[in-house]
């Protein structure tokens, strides 16, 4: 043990520096001159994009949902005294039917209050011989109406700014695509902001369904298009930067 640490240890140190500074020396006076060295650097180049003419379409695709229109106010149109009751409260009625009749004084007669539209009467509780007067609120209709209701984004209202009064939807598993009309914008007591289009009539939908509606807006044939990163602004009016001769934008 005493030879190893004397002798054997001390001289395999040495003969380890030693071939440390053999290989450091190699490489700091006797490298290759043919070898490659490396030098950092880099470019950045702008991306150049051609103008061409093109078609541009200004769609607007909303998911949304269809909803049923808010109840309406069923008034009684003369003064009088009931002397008879058509429906009861709850009753699916039709546009024009007598819901209860009134007799007039002077001069007599009797007068039919009748549904405005069709739909299902509800708080109704008109009963005989009780005295009425014109404009006296007597039921609720929940109409046979529904409309598509779609969230938009604030900003998005100034692509809707010259929209068409109209919109085209799609129910995923129902009919085939249709048209809704008198497409409006809406803003919440909450803030949130909305469009709103009627489904016609003979349409057969139900509250709830998912439906996707889009707005095309407008479309522009044979016009120069640019990458929007050119433009700043995008509703109406934008200013679209050049380059000039020194390069620089303008």
């Amino acid at each position: 043990m005493l030879v190893w640490r004397r002798w054997i240890f001390p001289i395999f140190m040495i003969l380890l520096f030693g071939a440390i500074a053999a290989s450091l020396a190699k490489l700091a006076f006797f490298s290759s001159p043919d070898q490659a060295s490396v030098v950092p650097g880099g470019a950045v180049s702008d991306p150049v994009v051609s103008v061409e003419t093109a078609t541009i379409v200004n769609e607007l695709t909303l998911t949304g949902s269809i909803a049923r229109d808010t109840d309406v106010s069923v008034r009684s149109t003369v003064t009088g005294t009931v002397t008879a009751v058509h429906v009861a409260d709850g009753a699916v009625v039709g546009s024009g039917q007598a819901l209860f009749t009134v007799k007039q004084l002077d001069p007599v007669r009797y007068t039919d209050v009748v549904a405005s539209e069709a739909g299902r009467i509800s708080e109704f509780g008109v009963v005989a011989s009780q005295d009425i007067s014109v404009g006296t609120e007597i039921a609720k209709l929940t109409p046979d109406r529904f409309h598509v209701l779609a969230t938009v984004q604030p900003v998005q209202l100034y692509r809707l700014l010259n929209a068409p009064g109209e919109g085209q939807v799609t129910i995923s598993g129902g009919p085939a695509p249709f048209t809704c009309t008198g497409l409006s914008t809406q803003v919440a007591d909450d803030g949130t902001t909305s469009v709103r289009c009627a489904v016609p009539a003979e349409q057969i939908v139900f509250p709830g369904l998912p439906a996707q509606l889009d707005i095309a807006v407008g479309t522009a044939e044979n016009v120069l298009a640019i990458p929007t990163t050119a433009v700043k602004g995008g509703a109406g009016t934008g200013v679209v930067w050049l380059i000039g001769a020194d390069g620089s934008p303008h």
